[in-house]
């Protein structure tokens, strides 16, 4: 009776270490399936779940890169930035210092926002309000992707021109004003703007008289305990001595230029996937934002099949994006670099990471929902 009772209790305890063991051997192939992938020179990936005990953590360069990463590298987010701006934003907004629909001629000077958006003949600069910002609704065109009006390259094209060339936020601004017209009257539509959180950052800058990087630090960065996190060429992070990841568009290496100074409040972000997973995981469990600013920020607008954007933040529903039977769903951002972080409900994991490579930067949500599609069947 005793070794039956015993040789139970050693089954129910062996069943979770041999799940875990199939999910952490699964992930880390599918983890070498990416860095298989042409042009991918590195890659860092970390799975975790409190409720299911996985801590799962990968980094691994391309034997013919040239490039050494460990977990512990900080790597540029790009878009996953939007959501601390739009965070940073929420907690003005706690502390009264704003709402989000509050005008932005409220909080900016008049000369940023004169003829800021001009459409038909008519001005609407002084009727878009900071919601508007935080979800793309503005209309306003995006200074790094946009088309210009007289042909000329848009910002991101000329990041390798003048690679020392240093762009403040004011002169952003005035790019877009001479050379881009808006795409719809504020509140008309959707369209996805990195000029629409340079203003948000502007917006911080103004009403709290801090530097972004500074109130990042203040407010999101030493709450967090997110120690190896800063501003690219606005900051340095407090415990960190880790080289910045490589990163890529092709095999054309961007991330020493200086000209990157064009991404700032809506790409700027360097970080590593622990301070990640601590930013997402706080914001989730309201220690930096209360909770009804939290929930009005979840205020979704269609963006694309089975994507749907708040103020800052995105969700996937993956039944539709991936037109596959599944209700998992994540909650998060990218960047254009195939950086992401996301944070599944359905099977309680965070999942942060990138590829370090522009090209690969549509391939991650694939990615993502094959891990959790490994978590969720063992």
């Amino acid at each position: 009776m005793k070794t039956s009772l015993f040789l139970t209790l050693l089954i129910l305890v062996s069943i979770p270490c041999i799940g875990q063991q199939t999910i952490e051997q699964e992930v880390k192939q599918l983890f070498e399936a990416q860095l298989e992938k042409g042009n991918i020179k590195s890659a860092i990936l970390h799975v975790y779940s409190e409720s299911k005990d996985i801590d799962l953590q990968l980094a691994e360069s391309n034997p013919d890169s040239g490039d050494h990463v460990n977990i512990n590298s900080p790597f540029y987010t790009a878009s996953i930035t939007k959501m601390l701006t739009a965070t940073a934003i929420g907690i003005l907004k706690d502390r009264e210092k704003l709402n989000f629909e509050d005008k932005i001629a409220q909080h900016l000077p008049e000369e940023l926002i004169d003829r800021l958006h001009v459409l038909d003949d008519k001005e609407y600069s002084e009727e878009i309000t900071i919601a508007q910002l935080l979800q793309h609704t503005s209309g306003l065109p995006d200074y790094f992707t946009g088309t210009t009006m007289d042909g000329s390259p848009n910002v991101i094209n000329q990041l390798l021109v003048n690679t020392d060339k240093t762009w403040s936020p004011q002169e952003i601004i005035q790019f877009t004003k001479d050379k881009m017209k808006p795409h719809f009257a504020p509140g008309q539509g959707y369209y996805y703007s990195d000029t629409e959180y340079v203003l948000l950052a502007l917006i911080i800058e103004e009403v709290s008289g801090m530097s972004l990087e500074r109130f990042f630090q203040q407010y999101i960065f030493e709450p967090l305990e997110m120690h190896s996190s800063y501003i690219n060429l606005k900051s340095a992070p407090t415990n960190s001595e880790s080289a910045m990841a490589g990163f890529y568009v092709g095999d054309i290496e961007l991330s020493s230029i200086k000209s990157l100074s064009a991404d700032w409040g809506g790409g700027g972000l360097v970080s590593t996937t622990q301070d990640l997973i601590n930013f997402l995981k706080g914001l989730n469990e309201d220690l930096i934002l209360k909770k009804e600013t939290r929930l009005a920020m979840q205020n979704w607008i269609a963006e694309t099949e089975g994507t749907e954007y708040g103020f800052g933040i995105r969700k996937i529903s993956f039944q539709e994006h991936l037109n596959s039977d599944t209700d998992l769903q994540v909650l998060g951002h990218t960047g254009s670099t195939a950086s992401f972080l996301w944070y599944c409900p359905q099977v309680d994991t965070y999942i942060a990471g990138t590829l370090n490579q522009l090209e690969a930067s549509k391939s991650t949500p694939g990615f993502v929902y094959d891990v959790l599609k490994t978590i969720e069947r063992n």
